[in-house]
């Protein structure tokens, strides 16, 4: 693959690495860190006390964000200029993220018991200072100029809060007493994101790695084919299924387009689906891995931390919705293909399904046991190192000569994709640290629920604008933790679920990767497409509107995660999936069973789909209603076409 700018947890993953590549310069220096840093997180994970040692917990997060910072400066560059090259400076800087790292590490216990996190001595201070700034340049280089403005602005806002008006009134500090609250405070740059990522997101990175390096990616797409290659429209069916398993267990968006859309893309164009049309579909489908259970991205083990609730909670509250969302797409464009006439691909090029489970079962055993061990036997700390290690296990048993090969690449893919989640969540933390020492956070959530009054309505559409807004601007990860700050706590006190309310505020956060201006997912694929930037995104909104309509329909009726009372989440997931069916096939102009439908009828149809979404009895009833008056004109149509036969 290719680097493109990345947002959130999308990480880069290079399967070709050339001798003139800035990695392969640095590998001998990424990989006995990278080791080092696992170690110390397998050492925190399953208490195994190597040699009597244990780090407490803050002095764990510095020493990982001191070799994290170490690997970001080797591997992803200040300039495009240095890409195939490792200036003087950044080797300075590596040395410098490592050494303060452990430092800091080291007077854990002095930062929290002398009071350092408010007033430091000199040593101490000046080497805040240095971190900081490697802080926000390891920001800037992963996260864009946008991000680092923003977690820049708010890194001084505290500096002058007392100046500022109405809401955005906060307490005052100095620069030296806002510089020790955020190197040394518990709550900024070792806050909740450094927290999440150093105790549970590194083994699913390194899951992802491991799934990567051992042909999982190869194995998806080839499932994908054998089941679904065949059918009608099959080639966007399988774009559908591949990214989204593969998209969920990586948690990337942007490397997903790349990777699955390298091949998913072509393959649709080539079966009659227009360019723009393809690129849209494997943009919504590789924007819904990020959604999808296990993984979903480091947003859901931020979600699990805030809410104080084990991850399985999440997991087992985003799978209906992530679900309906792919059976959106899937029937969108089988619809298409119906009316469109466009067949699947020829048996002859499609892989065989018993060769392609024989070769690639250890990665669907291993996806099982990550999903078994979360769900029911609630090691989410520690069941993808179990996971990884019996993907790799098989992979050493089956071609031992590549053992080396395949555990260095897995290793160093980690430490770069690491360095890369450390580089955008340490500096969200600038951000977490600026609303909580000044008190602004509290204070914008109780605003925003006296400008909403009572209207629960209003205060959702306020939070939707918000979340969409930011995330234009943010990566998913940025703008969930922001507004789970300032605006959770105003949906919770309008008696909104809370595990709901957080997922209608990430699934608004994320829905920029497919909406113009920005639409990131659709622009990496309308390039591959070979299409307008545009028009891929405006299709590729049409066809994932419905994560527009989701977040709405879950969070005033949490029985669509799940959480209610069984004969409710029965009927809801029943007119759900009714509904979904009937919007689908309004927006392709093409009803199952029935065929093309005229405009007035497409209306009528996505109208009852709609009424069915409304957590209402009545506005079910019309739904259905709506529904049992078009079936009853198409049998009507289709007994008259019969007559005149």
């Amino acid at each position: 693959m290719v680097d493109a700018v990345m947002t959130d947890t999308d990480i880069p993953v290079n399967d070709v690495r050339p001798e003139t590549s800035r990695l392969h310069k640095t590998r001998w220096a990424v990989f006995p860190i990278t080791v080092l840093a696992l170690l110390l997180v397998a050492n925190q994970v399953f208490l195994l006390r190597i040699a009597g040692f244990q780090l407490p917990s803050t002095g764990f997060y510095y020493a990982l964000i001191g070799m994290f910072f170490s690997v970001l400066f080797l591997t992803y560059p200040m300039r495009r200029a240095d890409e195939f090259r490792v200036p003087l400076y950044d080797w300075a800087f590596s040395a410098v993220s490592l050494c303060s790292g452990i430092y800091f590490a080291s007077i854990a216990g002095d930062i929290i018991n002398r009071g350092w996190d408010f007033t430091a001595p000199t040593v101490p201070t000046l080497l805040a200072l240095a971190l900081f700034v490697l802080i926000l340049e390891g920001l800037r280089r992963t996260g864009g100029t946008v991000l680092f403005l923003i977690c820049l602005a708010f890194a001084a806002f505290p500096t002058f809060a007392d100046y500022m008006p109405g809401i955005l009134w906060g307490s005052q500090y100095t620069p030296r007493e806002t510089l020790s609250a955020f190197v040394m405070g518990s709550g900024a740059i070792v806050g909740v994101p450094v927290q999440v990522v150093s105790e549970l997101v590194i083994g699913y990175l390194l899951f992802g790695a491991a799934l990567t390096v051992t042909g999982g990616g190869k194995f998806f797409m080839d499932f994908a084919s054998a089941l679904l290659g065949r059918a009608r429209g099959g080639p966007a069916k399988v774009s559908i299924i591949s990214s989204g398993l593969f998209g969920s267990l990586s948690g990337s968006v942007v490397s997903n387009v790349i990777s699955t859309g390298a091949f998913t893309i072509p393959t649709m164009k080539r079966c009659g689906y227009p360019p723009h049309y393809a690129g849209a579909v494997e943009a919504c489908a590789s924007t819904g891995g990020s959604i999808m259970p296990p993984v979903m991205g480091a947003a859901g083990f931020i979600m699990a931390s805030f809410l104080n609730v084990p991850y399985a909670t999440v997991v087992s509250a985003a799978i209906l919705p992530a679900v309906l969302f792919y059976a959106a797409l899937l029937l969108q464009v089988d619809s298409y293909a119906a009316r469109n006439g466009l067949s699947g691909l020829p048996e002859e090029e499609l892989p065989k399904l018993g060769p392609t489970l024989r070769a690639g079962w250890s990665h669907l055993v291993g996806v099982l046991l990550l999903v078994t061990l979360i769900l029911f036997a609630h090691m989410e700390r520690s069941a993808p190192f179990f996971s990884a290690g019996f993907m790799m296990a098989v992979y050493v048993l089956r071609n031992p000569r590549g053992t080396w090969d395949m555990l260095t690449e897995t290793l160093i893919e980690t430490g770069r994709s690491s360095a890369y989640l450390y580089g955008i969540l340490a500096g969200i933390g600038l951000i977490v640290g600026s609303l909580s020492i000044t008190g602004v956070g509290s204070a914008v959530s109780r605003e925003l629920v006296f400008a909403a009054g009572d209207n629960l309505y209003l205060l959702l559409v306020f939070g939707a604008l918000t979340s969409f807004v930011l995330g234009m601007g943010m990566t998913a990860s940025a703008c969930y933790i922001f507004l789970a700050i300032i605006l959770g706590p105003a949906l919770t006190q309008q008696g909104l679920d809370i595990v709901a309310s957080h997922l209608f505020i990430l699934y608004w956060g994320m829905l920029s990767y497919i909406t113009p201006p920005v639409a990131l997912a659709a622009v990496v694929a309308a390039g591959i497409a070979g299409s307008g930037n545009l028009r891929t995104g405006v299709k590729a909104m049409r066809l994932g509107s419905v994560l527009f309509i989701l977040p709405f329909a879950f969070v005033l009726n949490p029985a669509l995660i799940l959480r209610g009372e069984p004969l409710e989440v029965i009927q809801s997931i029943g007119t759900a999936g009714i509904a979904i069916w009937l919007i689908a096939c309004a927006f392709e102009g093409y009803l199952h069973f029935i065929g093309r439908i005229p405009a007035v009828v497409r209306v009528i149809v996505g109208a009852a789909g709609l009424s069915l979404l409304i957590p209402e009895a009545h506005t079910d009833l019309f739904g259905l209603a709506l529904f049992v008056g078009v079936i009853a004109y198409a049998l009507l149509r289709r007994m008259r076409r019969r007559a005149e036969v």
